[in-house]
């Protein structure tokens, strides 16, 4: 697979999941993990998440319906504080986290002049921190309203979950000047299949169960990235 853009105002992008693709867990289950250890959550709304966390890895949810639910109930609280706190959690214990593959396709992508972009449904106060350690530029993921420094209780536009990531790529494409169809997607989830669709070439990481079939059925590329990865040659091409 060679990208040869036919427009040389167009950019190249590598768009990267974050959960069981950049690290190797699920940030949401660890997060619910430490709020139950500092005690600021009920067991009954943390098992409640499982569920829908559940739920949502077998494609039985609408994950827009769960970000407003969640959305909802920031209302009030101060952005800053909860910043700080999800900040201080993922540089303890998510980016230990982080697989080698990981970091060996950012930097390699990066070595392409290829612009490189967090597309997760995580919420941004978990996805910056992550972009950050890893020199990412772009990070697109569920946004939070804010007025005058507390939580409004709405998103800002969709939450970046199935169509909505293509949403978030698509204005991406417009501020950058990125060309979907010549660039790179990574995930494990078969709920981002709207994603997989739209860019020209993807790879498939540790995937669950459904887009291991379809990949298969496809021939895309499935790649393991807790051990190191084939490289990008000269011109773009992704060995697996």
């Amino acid at each position: 697979m060679m990208i040869d853009s036919p427009d040389p105002m167009s950019r190249v992008g590598a768009f990267f999941d974050v959960d069981r693709t950049i690290v190797s867990v699920n940030t949401g289950r660890l997060f619910l993990r430490d709020l139950r250890r500092r005690g600021e959550i009920s067991f009954f709304r943390a098992l409640r998440a499982l569920v829908w966390m559940a739920k949502y890895h077998l494609s039985l949810i609408d994950l827009q319906w769960v970000a407003v639910r969640l959305a909802g109930e920031m209302e009030g609280k101060l952005e800053r504080e909860f910043a700080d706190t999800c900040r201080g959690w993922v540089e303890r214990d998510v980016l230990p986290l982080v697989v080698p593959g990981a970091r060996g396709q950012i930097e390699r992508h990066r070595a392409e002049g290829h612009v490189l972009a967090i597309l997760s449904t995580s919420p941004t106060y978990v996805t910056q921190p992550i972009a950050d350690a890893l020199g990412i530029d772009e990070v697109m993921s569920t946004r939070f309203e804010v007025d005058d420094g507390h939580f409004t209780g709405r998103l800002i536009g969709p939450a970046c979950v199935g169509p909505g990531k293509v949403h978030w790529a698509e204005d991406l494409g417009a501020r950058r000047q990125v060309d979907l169809s010549q660039s790179w997607f990574y995930t494990d989830s078969y709920t981002d299949m709207p994603m997989l669709e739209r860019v020209g070439h993807r790879v498939v990481v540790n995937p669950d169960p459904r887009l291991r079939r379809m990949a298969k059925r496809r021939g895309w590329p499935v790649q393991d990235w807790r051990h190191p990865t084939g490289a990008i040659p000269a011109g773009g091409e992704v060995r697996a």
